[in-house]
């Protein structure tokens, strides 16, 4: 079992710092966790989030437009960032004696990024965004799939309703003395978490950091996520959306409110997820794609979001030819199999989570976001170590409860997308 070692930090502003040391990698992984994402949102200015996460690469005070990836290209690293329901996120991997400059790059942009920021570089990544969400989403079969699905489990009032890329008309909104005040809302050392991995001087990386980000403000109190955060366990009857789309064959989806992650009933979803799909050993694959024929690939994942309720959601996409409304009875009825599974079926699926989990951790980059990941949500980054134990004391009778409990049709929401006119 891997064991990630790691101290913690806090500087006077707030920033919460972890370190872990692995002298085996002449590299350092650079993470960054800021405690916003879509679900800081206000109404009106959907993708605020993810449109902020653009233009924290569009240079800062002391760091020319498009520099950023050019300093980091030229020592040979890498670096990128992403946009989630609770978070956003900045990576970096780079030569260890480099570090100063990562550390750099990063507290130039967490404290002196206004100073750059201008009217045309928000036109211009606004049509970043936009023609990001043309391709992903608009353009794609079944590409809206998960903000569908997120309307219909969380109502509008709930902060996990509107999709993390946002509206089109929403970021034609944005202006720019409000992408400032988000900026000034959230971007600060107290609402972050900042993580070094990989080989550092132990006494020379806190001195650099403190030298870097110890002179920049606090910031304001970060406000509460906005809208209705609480939810009913269960949605209290199905709901369901039927989609015809410019599709070659359907492709049902089914969706239920979970527990949300980091509490002890998250994790035998987690594993009614791997027990359903990942695989060609899973429920569905072996009943729908390999026996029956029915389907031609299958998925589920549990989500890790804290909100409320998380969600679990299954796909099955038909073979050419099959009615869809066979392949969603022989989902549904894989998905009641649940009540009845083995000890087999659930200990495979532990497995899986674990081998995944270690050799996740074998890279440097992933060990650092999960460190930032566990300091952000629940202000433990020990759980690196201990959230196997978690997945592996699930047993057979916690996911057939979890099923009873959760996987009825009183908590599901179903997405059924079909053909245009029918033509599959």
């Amino acid at each position: 079992m891997i064991h990630v070692p790691y101290y913690r930090l806090r500087l006077d502003n707030g920033l919460r710092v972890v370190l872990s040391p692995d002298a085996t990698q002449p590299v350092i992984a650079i993470n960054i966790w800021y405690g916003v994402g879509s679900r800081d949102e206000q109404p009106g200015r959907t993708g605020f989030a993810h449109l902020f996460e653009h233009m924290m690469f569009q240079g800062s005070a002391h760091v020319p437009e498009t520099a950023y990836f050019a300093y980091l290209e030229k020592a040979g690293g890498t670096a990128n960032g992403s946009t989630w329901l609770d978070r956003t996120n900045y990576y970096a991997l780079l030569p260890a004696h480099y570090l100063e400059l990562g550390l750099w790059l990063e507290a130039d942009r967490m404290g002196w990024l206004l100073a750059a920021m201008t009217q045309q570089k928000l036109d211009n990544q606004r049509e970043v965004v936009k023609n990001e969400r043309r391709w992903r989403v608009d353009n794609r079969p079944y590409g809206d799939w998960d903000e569908r699905l997120q309307a219909l489990l969380y109502p509008p009032e709930h902060p996990y309703h509107h999709p993390v890329i946002g509206w089109m008309p929403d970021l034609d909104a944005a202006r720019l003395e409000e992408v400032q005040q988000f900026f000034q809302t959230y971007y600060s050392p107290a609402n972050a978490v900042l993580t070094l991995c990989g080989h550092f001087d132990p006494d020379q990386a806190p001195a650099l950091i403190e030298r870097y980000f110890g002179e920049i403000p606090a910031g304001p109190a970060v406000p509460p996520v906005p809208g209705t955060t609480g939810l009913p366990p269960r949605l209290g009857a199905e709901v369901r959306q039927v989609v015809e789309q410019d599709v070659s064959v359907p492709r049902l989806y089914l969706a239920y409110r979970i527990p949300p992650y980091g509490t002890g009933e998250f994790y035998p979803a987690a594993v009614a997820a791997h027990v359903l799909a990942w695989g060609k050993a899973s429920l569905l694959y072996r009943r729908l794609v390999r026996e029956r024929q029915l389907a031609q690939d299958v998925a589920a994942y549990a989500f890790p979001v804290v909100v409320g309720a998380g969600m679990l959601v299954l796909w099955a996409t038909a073979r050419p030819g099959v009615d869809a409304a066979v392949l969603e009875a022989a989902l549904l009825e894989q998905v009641a199999a649940l009540r009845e599974l083995s000890a087999a079926d659930v200990e495979r699926a532990a497995r899986l989570i674990q081998a995944r989990q270690l050799r996740e951790l074998q890279h440097l980059e992933e060990r650092a976001d999960q460190l930032s990941m566990f300091t952000m949500l629940f202000d433990d980054p020990g759980r690196i170590n201990t959230e196997l134990d978690r997945i592996l004391a699930v047993g057979p009778e916690h996911v057939r409860e979890f099923a009873s409990n959760r996987l009825g049709a009183d908590n599901r929401a179903a997405l059924l997308y079909l053909p245009v006119g029918g033509r599959a």
